[in-house]
């Protein structure tokens, strides 16, 4: 069971931040990994074959750039867990003479797009 998305508010993130992290085959296979189904850091770590240091480090940053969602997973025993789910939809990026721009169209709790909207205010 998915408990409701907990976690900070969208950053705005410098575009070559993003590439960098984009550009780590582990940040990248955590995203593909949770793009449709909420996974734990050793469901993670398994399905990835790599460590849970690994796991976790790239979890904390994905979810410090508004990349990844975390949750409560709570079982019928009562027994709680968090579980990961990917928030990046869309990635645009734009060149023009003064650099790059991006673009992050973000998926989330509907009460995480109300609050990004109100700021954005």
């Amino acid at each position: 069971m998915w408990v409701g998305a907990v976690g900070p508010c969208v950053p705005e993130v410098p575009p070559a931040e993003l590439f960098a992290l984009l550009d780590d085959e582990y940040a990248r296979g955590i995203l593909r990994a949770t793009n449709s189904t909420a996974m734990s850091a050793p469901q993670l770590a398994e399905r990835l074959n790599v460590s849970r240091p690994t796991v976790y480090r790239r979890v904390e940053r994905l979810q410090e750039l508004g990349l990844l969602a975390e949750a409560t997973e709570v079982d019928d025993d009562g027994h709680h867990r968090s579980i990961y789910r990917s928030r990046l939809d869309r990635l645009v990026v734009t060149a023009d003479d003064d650099g790059f721009a991006v673009s992050v169209d973000r998926s989330g709790h509907p009460a995480d797009r109300l609050t990004e909207m109100w700021e954005e205010l």
